[in-house]
């Protein structure tokens, strides 16, 4: 017998027609924020496939618009998300591209930070505001958010992980799903650890503490 989630049965509250150019364009680019965080001044959106053709008329740009200045799917303000990023000081561009995607329903997120740090993501609108992120920066890797998720940046070396599953353990967290990418021996890296628990700031805090190779953690 299949499993379902209530999202696959009644479908997601939102804002807009369509679960996959809605809610679920929202999620990718609230993703993004938290991947790339808070401190954005620009984003640039490129929509491919389904959501290049049709994207306009079932308010995909807008719903990633406020994707990345935090709203949630079910936020009424997401009609308004061009006064909200101007508002907000944030610079937004759109591309249309006709380029082939394995998914129709794809958004590239290109984040600049106050600092001048860019973070792009590859997102893909799977059905039923449900999401799956295939790529960070440049590298493949697969990420649903369907449970609460720990991602880290590091630099490839000896014991990141061990210190990284031994302080979840020590703070009772189960860890139900993990993956770990990389650029290439010694190069940086990305684990994907999906919990039961969520993980706390201050437990986030103390695993960036932990090694001089942990760049970055953040949580989905």
């Amino acid at each position: 017998m299949a499993d379902y989630s209530v999202f696959d049965i009644i479908g997601p509250r939102m804002t807009g027609p369509s679960s996959s150019h809605t809610a679920g364009a929202c999620r990718i680019a609230n993703t993004a924020r938290r991947i790339a965080g808070e401190d954005i001044i620009a984003a640039e959106f490129t929509l491919y496939g389904s959501f290049a053709k049709t994207g306009f008329g079932h308010g995909t740009d807008k719903a990633l618009v406020a994707g990345i200045l935090g709203f949630s799917p079910d936020d009424p303000s997401i009609a308004d998300a061009y006064e909200a990023a101007q508002k907000a000081g944030l610079k937004v561009e759109l591309c249309l591209s006709e380029a082939p995607v394995e998914h129709p329903n794809t958004a590239r997120i290109s984040v600049t930070s106050s600092k001048g740090e860019v973070t792009e993501i590859l997102g893909q609108s799977v059905g039923g505001g449900n999401i799956r992120i295939v790529e960070i920066n440049g590298l493949d890797l697969e990420i649903t958010g369907e449970y609460p998720t720990l991602i880290l940046q590091y630099r490839d070396m000896p014991g990141i992980v061990a210190v990284v599953t031994h302080v979840l353990a020590q703070n009772k967290i189960n860890i139900a799903f993990m993956r770990v990418f990389r650029h290439g021996k010694g190069l940086d890296a990305y684990m994907s650890i999906e919990t039961d628990q969520p993980v706390s700031i201050a437990i986030r805090e103390l695993i960036v503490g932990l090694s001089d190779g942990i760049i970055k953690v953040f949580a989905i």
